[in-house]
């Protein structure tokens, strides 16, 4: 049976690291798992408790395309509380996570055969998505010496409709500061580029506050989620922010593309959304896992990385003891049980050399994973 050559993406490496973890434990092994960018936690009690009650009273049938107005509400006072930005809830569209979001985003902005600029590493379903859509990613190579984030001076000679940023960035957990995010946006303008603002990792940074790009311009797409700080992620809600201009093309996309997201979902993210202790008790685990990988990691031969701004990741230069990070990561997994992404994933130009660890996890998951690291290690001499 005939095929799409839209349908011939590439796998996503960290799902198939995450199925060969799983078959390790099958097999009865206690495998430590840093690949998946995934929280160790549930949900918060109070957002479970909420859709308990809601569900004894409400068939919870279709909602309205672009989520519960309750809910748009809720996301747009989140702006004012944590960044001084005064944003019109119509404005709020509720998507099947963060993945819905892209899709509409790039499907409402782009058409076929024009190219959108991501910077490498980056999230791979960018590139794949971009890809399924007949679309072209432009992989823009970030240096080092910027934190590996885009700068103008990456983008000025290049051909694009679009730009893709994130901040804080999966895999470096690395911000984009006022100053930084602004000359993309300035350089955007004048290239009469889209700007697409990936800020789910949102309410995990360390020494300073993310800056949204609605700080900045109404002029953007913004893309949220409450699959990591607030710790949903099997649960599939997001949100975008949209210029006022584009609700109507958005709400015709999702009308026929998903009619909404989950009502069910809705309902506890509402409620997580005031569940404040709960959340800042998971940042106290991250915190306490950051310092433990930045101590940790070099202590097992791993010395090369920019400490993350946000997020839960390291990012880690392996090419002193491997040019095949793939098949680095395989014999980190059968023979120290420790779970990690090849930056395959993220760049396919450099990540062959490097790899992301996660610390989402328990913090005694990681003072193990980090044990079981300098072990390996060590036996290899590389330490």
């Amino acid at each position: 049976m005939r095929t799409s050559r839209r349908g011939a993406v590439d796998p996503f490496i960290v799902m198939d690291v995450m199925e060969a973890a799983r078959q390790a434990e099958a097999d009865g092994r206690h495998i430590i798992h840093m690949e998946v960018g995934q929280p160790g936690t549930a949900a918060p009690e109070g957002a479970r408790k909420a859709l308990t009650e809601a569900m004894a009273e409400d068939a919870m049938g279709y909602t309205v395309a672009l989520g519960l107005p309750a809910l748009r509400a809720r996301i747009a006072r989140l702006y004012g509380a944590w960044y001084n930005v005064d944003l019109d809830p119509a404005r709020v569209i509720v998507t099947p996570g963060s993945s819905g979001a892209f899709l509409l985003a790039f499907s409402a902005l782009f058409d076929a055969g024009e190219r959108v600029a991501i910077g490498a590493p980056g999230y791979p379903s960018y590139r794949q998505i971009l890809k399924a859509l007949s679309l072209n990613p432009l992989d823009v190579q970030t240096a080092p010496e910027n934190r590996l984030q885009p700068v103008p001076d990456d983008l000025r000679s290049l051909d694009f409709e679009g730009l893709m940023v994130a901040s804080p960035a999966n895999p470096t957990g690395t911000m984009l500061d006022n100053g930084a995010m602004g000359a993309l946006i300035d350089l955007c303008r004048e290239k009469d580029a889209a700007f697409i603002s990936d800020e789910i990792y949102h309410g995990i940074e360390y020494e300073a506050k993310a800056v949204t790009a609605l700080e900045l311009t109404d002029e953007c797409y913004v893309i949220n989620s409450f699959s990591k700080y607030f710790s949903m992620t099997g649960w599939r809600v997001g949100w975008m922010v949209v210029p006022e201009d584009h609700v109507r093309k958005i709400e015709r996309l999702a009308q026929n593309m998903f009619i909404c997201a989950s009502h069910a979902s809705q309902v506890a993210a509402l409620a997580a959304m005031d569940c404040h202790e709960e959340l800042e008790a998971n940042m106290a685990v991250y915190r306490a896992n950051r310092a433990l990988m930045a101590e940790g990691l070099p202590k097992a031969g791993f010395t090369q990385f920019a400490p993350p701004d946000g997020a839960f990741y390291f990012y880690v230069d392996v090419s002193a003891f491997t040019q095949d990070s793939r098949t680095f990561a395989r014999e980190l997994l059968d023979e120290a049980g420790v779970a990690a992404t090849p930056g395959l994933d993220f760049d396919p130009v450099r990540g062959h050399q490097t790899l992301r660890f996660s610390y989402a996890r328990s913090t005694a998951d990681i003072e193990e994973g980090l044990a079981r690291l300098k072990m390996f290690m060590t036996a290899r001499g590389f330490v």
